[in-house]
């Protein structure tokens, strides 16, 4: 089934108003990733729960079992009986994603996808989200710096350096890019 960006916003909006309300954003972070990680690591669950010939009590009941099997918070049990009830278990990476991406704004956090060449040290993420944070900082006229959280991901085409990709925002510090420019400003001279 297609995922429906709209229906998954909806569901995440939902929780997060009711997960804040009750002091639980945090945990019901974990808890839906724990949902994820089970419901696409198992073939046959995320099956039937997509099955539409399987009535909403049974998938109901089925996601009780899951969530107790999980030890979910009540909030959380609940939310995935309602979201397997109404055949949108295949929605919840969607959800968790637009989830987490509320939960950042909330603790000032963004989250980069950076590809290098090599793995980087602590050292090294410590230095590059630093360095973002700043950049974002000083193109978005903030005061306050955020905290860049960093994705690696290994890009062995890459020759050196990094490309940091930051929602729209993309920050090419790779030899690749430097050598690109350097092309550039010779060719116009």
């Amino acid at each position: 089934m297609k995922i429906n960006a709209g229906a998954a916003k909806s569901y995440a909006k939902a929780l997060f108003a009711l997960a804040r309300e009750r002091n639980q954003a945090d945990q019901i972070q974990t808890e839906l990733d724990q949902m994820v990680g089970l419901v696409t690591g198992d073939a046959e669950l995320a099956a039937v729960l997509g099955r539409p010939w399987v009535t909403a009590a049974v998938k109901r009941q089925i996601a009780g079992s899951v969530g107790e099997r999980l030890q979910l918070s009540k909030l959380g049990r609940d939310f995935l009986s309602l979201v397997a009830s109404h055949g949108r278990a295949d929605h919840l990476a969607a959800i968790a994603q637009d989830y987490q991406g509320m939960l950042d704004a909330v603790h000032g956090r963004v989250r980069a996808r950076v590809r290098t060449a090599v793995r980087l040290t602590d050292a090294d993420r410590t230095a590059l989200s630093q360095r973002l944070s700043r950049a974002l900082a000083s193109k978005f006229g903030d005061a306050k710096p955020v905290d860049v959280l960093i994705e690696e991901v290994p890009d062995t085409h890459l020759l050196g350096g990094f490309v940091a990709e930051i929602g729209s925002l993309v920050v090419d510090g790779s030899l690749d890019g430097q050598l690109a420019r350097m092309r550039e400003r010779l060719v116009k001279g």
